[in-house]
């Protein structure tokens, strides 16, 4: 299959999270959608907790004619997407360039100790606050909460996913999606997952 254009080349993407939220699920099905476009992708994964909660990113490097190091060098990102809003932060400040592109799914998932009182969490405010700081390319979307409403979680990743591939420009259509997750899936999970693709196409892509 013919391979498009990227915006770059390579092209850096960073999908982060926690332990749980499906962020390896997420990268490895966008590494296939381009992969079918005959784009070259590299994926590396850093977890800093084994278990549930702990954070989780893959480096994704998307390349026409070159398989790059999994490991995207300090401050070269493209895009983070960030399945947890303080992840953002933790990520663009590491990674990110005033011309980042960030996706910040607005969701929280309180660490121990916050849940224990021992700290405070960020309001709304201030994570938006701290994210325009780092980056002027940032949306904010209600991936996890529209996805309870479609009765899994889970599907928040795949929504964060598809307003990527819109954003961002990728060479990916619902065609790629679709065929993978077809592929992979129970029909039923299969039509929910392509639910909430559409749903992020209809309502999170942003100009």
């Amino acid at each position: 299959m013919q391979a498009y254009e990227l915006p770059q080349d390579p092209f850096n993407v960073i999908i982060t999270g926690v332990g749980g939220q499906g962020n390896v699920m997420a990268s490895r099905m966008l590494g296939d959608m381009l992969s079918r476009r005959g784009l070259l992708v590299t994926i590396g994964e850093t977890f800093g907790a084994s278990q549930r909660g702990g954070s989780v990113m893959s480096h994704l490097r998307i390349s026409h004619t070159a398989t790059w190091s999994p490991q995207i060098p300090a401050g070269r990102a493209h895009v983070v997407v960030a399945l947890e809003p303080t992840e953002a932060v933790r990520v663009l400040a590491a990674y990110g360039n005033p011309e980042t592109i960030a996706l910040c799914n607005t969701r929280p998932i309180y660490p121990v100790g916050v849940l224990s009182g021992a700290s405070a969490y960020p309001s709304p405010a201030e994570l938006r606050e701290a994210v325009g700081a780092l980056t002027a390319q940032a949306w904010f979307l209600d991936a996890t909460d529209r996805a309870l409403e479609m009765g899994n979680p889970i599907l928040g990743n795949i929504m964060m996913i598809s307003a990527l591939t819109a954003l961002a420009a990728l060479p990916v259509e619902r065609d790629d999606f679709e065929a993978i997750v077809t592929r992979t899936l129970p029909a039923d999970k299969a039509a929910a997952n392509l639910a909430a693709w559409d749903f992020a196409r209809r309502h999170f892509v942003c100009p």
